[in-house]
């Protein structure tokens, strides 16, 4: 059944499947924020209790032996704490505003990773900052989003040609199909997006591992810790707290910059891509409990899916239903894609089918996958090509489809 018409049996629910989707991803974000401000203030909050104690007791210690006023005292604090910020320590560190220090911080800029380890000072240096991060972040996001698409489409050609070998051992690919993989697809055959988030989170892992393996020893940092440096680099977080290759000299120094820059780039793309897929999952279950939330109270929709069966990316069956008048099923017109993909990911199953079918394809990220494999071009509408919004994967998908939309309805 299509989306609109589910939503248009329950009369007592008037809204629109996209906007739904977002009020309903607003909720669950603001509960999960709530929940992990309660889990992280139950733990860290003693241990910053215990902190504040410890520096107050220390503070007027110190007061009392060296006879300096607390008033005096803080107001030299203010003014380390602002020497901080500017890049001097206590420890000998490499100099932040170098040509390599600089190149280091324009890197945590355009990555959005900003660690806050240096930051500019000067009016004319915030004024650059502005309209160079600009321009670097847009570029660099643009960076991570094609090579979202090429990663997935190396790995859809692998799982593509390791199927092939499969079926190929086993007996039952056609004579005469030896190597040429462009040349014969096979039918019904789609890569698992569980099996691209598999991969590329396993990837991830290997690389944090690694660079851990690397960090640990060099910078003097718990295995832990260092796990926890890379996971916050490789998101983008970027606290500051840990930052990577700031004293003053290392053994191998070249070597050891040459290494951080290549984990800190491979983290970032796997990362990046990893968030994508999973965003994919994630809207998946948002569809399912929109449409159990729509159908909840309404018997009307509950008849009519039992009546009408299901097509979409879980189960491909059913496609020979017929309409309520006993029509034929509707047909796919060659530029429906942008349709078709809405329906076929607005429908789900069961959380039951969505968690436990290794077969599970999701719609248009699968397509994707699929064609990319073959060789074939994604099928784009006449109007699409004409204005030019069409292709892309992941979140770059999503705004050329939503530019070709709004270019169209003008």
């Amino acid at each position: 059944m299509m989306p609109a018409q589910r939503l248009q049996g329950c009369r007592s629910l008037h809204f629109n499947e996209d906007n739904g989707r977002f009020l309903l991803l607003a909720i669950l974000i603001i509960l999960y924020l709530l929940c992990g401000a309660a889990v992280f203030s139950a733990i860290e909050r003693p241990s910053e209790l215990r902190a504040h104690g410890r520096w107050n007791g220390t503070l007027l210690n110190f007061s009392e032996t060296f006879n300096v006023s607390l008033q005096d005292l803080n107001s030299f604090l203010r003014e380390y704490e602002a020497a901080i910020a500017a890049g001097i320590r206590a420890d000998a560190l490499r100099p932040r505003w170098d040509f390599t220090g600089a190149f280091y911080f324009v890197g945590t800029v355009v990555s959005t990773i900003g660690f806050g380890m240096t930051t500019p000072v000067t009016v004319a240096g915030k004024v650059f900052l502005i309209f160079y991060g600009l321009l670097g972040c847009a570029a660099t996001i643009l960076f991570f989003n094609l090579f979202l698409e090429r990663i997935i489409t190396l790995l859809a050609v692998v799982m593509k040609a390791v199927r092939e070998r499969r079926i190929r051992n086993s007996g039952l690919l056609p004579p005469g199909i030896h190597h040429d993989f462009s040349a014969y697809s096979l039918p019904g055959w789609k890569p698992s997006v569980y099996h691209v988030m598999l991969i590329l989170g396993l990837s991830a892992i290997t690389i944090s591992c690694c660079a851990s393996a690397m960090y640990t020893p060099v910078e003097g940092w718990a295995y832990l810790d260092s796990l926890y440096f890379c996971f916050v680099s490789f998101s983008t977080i970027g606290f500051g707290d840990f930052v990577s290759s700031q004293s003053a000299a290392y053994e191998y120094q070249s070597l050891y910059r040459l290494a951080n820059f290549l984990f800190m780039l491979m983290g970032v793309c796997c990362i990046y891509s990893l968030f994508n897929v999973i965003s994919i999952v994630i809207k998946q279950v948002l569809n399912w409990m929109l449409e159990k939330m729509s159908c909840l109270f309404c018997p009307h929709c509950s008849k009519a899916n039992a009546f009408l069966g299901r097509r979409n990316a879980i189960r491909p069956g059913s496609r020979t239903r017929k309409g309520r008048l006993g029509q034929p099923p509707e047909s796919d017109g060659p530029c429906d894609s942008d349709t078709e993909g809405r329906r076929l990911s607005g429908e789900m199953i069961s959380m039951k089918d969505l968690t436990a079918s290794n077969k599970v394809s999701l719609a248009i990220m699968q397509k994707q996958l699929s064609e990319s494999a073959n060789g074939y071009p994604r099928t784009v509408c006449g109007s699409s090509r004409h204005n030019g919004f069409s292709g892309g994967v992941g979140a770059l998908g999503i705004m050329n489809n939503r530019l070709a939309e709004t270019s169209n309805s003008r």
